[in-house]
């Protein structure tokens, strides 16, 4: 059992932040993260953290499942604002776990996980696209997979119905249709609420999050807070203080907003006096978006993807490596920097490890304790065995090591070269030593085919064992799609 007294637990999850906004990781960032370099100097940064996707949902699926998204039924892609849920009835979540732990958990934020939407009595014969009735609860939502609370959206900003859900149910039904927004302030057609004003999502859920910290801090029970924020994903629509003070363009304004926000929590568990009981935790579900206007920032000198190649969707670097930084002061040592290879995936399995138990065989088969890293132990070697990346066009990657393996010709997602004629004419898999490469730009397949075996088998083992952990095999959920990746082993 753990020496240290039980902490709470607060994920701050932004919506497509990039590793080099942040000042902490990338000193030549042209917007001065302050709040979060304060929380990375009272705690641990991460360089080689990565989401399991390079897009929103299936990284959400991984970080509360502990399981790969590509395990899940959604094998590509995205859930919109009207899709079923993703995660399966009856697993095992943070939230579920902590829960059964004593703790009182919370969701505020962006969902986008996918619930079952109460329909009108057209739906009852059995035909999901019928009308939403809004008046109605929502099924297999945040309440029913763990959460005490939740307040939010269902998917991202710019995706309607644009209503705000409060634990099962929407708090207004739609009663007028906003017409779709272009450019960086994009979002498209739908309906929605009097009470809803995409300006004013993100300082909306800003307090609801710090009513639930100034609620459960009077109180002897420890809590869980999940705050998947909207930003600075689309619509990219920074408040009044926040607009031009980043001296970039409006989404580097966005993220200074982030920033803010997570001063405000840091701010808060310090007012409450729970700073020392508490582990703060903050990353980013995939890379920068291109929505964000790279030659705006680069025109500036900032540069959302650091160093790395790609970004948002993608499989390369600039896809899914991600800003991670951990703060717990009575275990996290202070100013530290952490270079082992991490995976958002891990969440589970480290509040498992906290608290002195042993995941089930059914639940976590992905996830592997980073608590040895956040206490900084001696050890031989990375704590990973490799990593599993996936691009938005359900592209797989895996990182062993130095070696990184992409099995696609090219991105996978949004970057040159692109799925279809842009790759006809390249090597079906890619292969970077990102020890002496890490802008991925010299495809090693060639030189190296017994690394390129090697890795190819073993991610054929994770994949058919259902599992990347030890312990028994599991069975992957929804339609097996395996027979049509070419490159699985026999």
């Amino acid at each position: 059992m753990p020496t240290f007294r039980t902490p709470n637990l607060i994920y701050i999850l932004a919506d497509d932040m990039g590793y080099g906004d942040l000042t902490c990781l990338n000193p030549e960032s042209k917007v001065h993260t302050r709040h979060l370099d304060a929380v990375a100097e009272g705690g641990m940064r991460f360089t080689d953290a990565h989401a399991t996707s390079a897009v929103c949902t299936p990284s959400r699926y991984s970080i509360l499942t502990g399981r790969y998204n590509w395990r899940s039924e959604l094998k590509r892609g995205v859930n919109w604002g009207y899709s079923p849920p993703v995660i399966e009835e009856g697993r095992m979540t943070v939230a579920s776990y902590l829960r059964e732990r004593g703790y009182a958990t919370a969701c505020v934020g962006k969902w986008h996980l996918g619930w079952n939407w109460g329909r009108t009595e057209l739906g009852a014969k059995g035909t999901r696209d019928a009308p939403v009735d809004f008046s109605a609860a929502i099924k297999h939502g945040p309440t029913d997979v763990g959460f005490d609370e939740f307040f939010g959206i269902a998917a991202s900003l710019d995706i309607p119905p644009y209503v705000y859900v409060q634990d099962d149910r929407p708090t207004a039904v739609p009663d007028r249709i906003i017409e779709e927004q272009r450019g960086k302030e994009f979002w498209r057609e739908g309906p929605i609420s009097p009470d809803f004003e995409h300006i004013d999502v993100l300082p909306r859920l800003t307090r609801e999050a710090l009513d639930f910290i100034e609620r459960q801090a009077a109180l002897e029970r420890p809590f869980f807070l999940y705050f998947p924020l909207p930003a600075p994903h689309t619509p990219i629509l920074p408040t009044a203080p926040f607009q031009g003070a980043s001296g970039t363009n409006v989404y580097g304004d966005f993220c200074l907003q982030v920033d803010d926000v997570v001063g405000r929590i840091a701010d808060a568990l310090e007012c409450h006096g729970i700073t020392d009981d508490t582990i703060l935790i903050f990353t980013s579900d995939n890379g920068c978006s291109p929505m964000a206007d790279f030659d705006e920032l680069n025109a500036v000198g900032h540069h959302p993807s650091y160093v790395f190649r790609g970004h948002k969707a993608d499989i390369y670097e600039g896809g899914h490596r991600i800003p991670l930084i951990v703060r717990w002061p009575t275990v996290v040592p202070a100013g530290a920097t952490c270079e082992d290879t991490t995976c958002l995936v891990d969440l589970l399995a480290t509040c498992v490890d906290i608290h002195g138990d042993r995941l089930p065989a059914d639940a976590g088969e992905d996830s592997v304790s980073q608590l040895p890293l956040w206490r900084d132990d001696e050890r031989d070697g990375s704590l990973r065995e490799a990593t599993v990346h996936h691009s938005i066009d359900g592209s797989f990657s895996l990182r062993c090591g130095r070696w990184k393996l992409e099995m696609c010709a090219g991105s996978g997602g949004w970057s040159f070269p692109r799925p279809g004629p842009e790759c006809a004419s390249l090597p079906p898999v890619q292969l970077y030593d990102l020890d002496a490469d890490i802008g991925e730009q010299r495809n090693r397949q060639a030189d190296y085919p017994a690394v390129v075996e090697h890795l190819q088998q073993l991610l054929t083992q994770y994949i058919r064992d259902g599992r990347s952990t030890p312990g028994p095999a599991q069975a992957n959920t929804g339609p097996s799609h395996w027979e049509q990746l070419w490159w699985i082993t026999p």
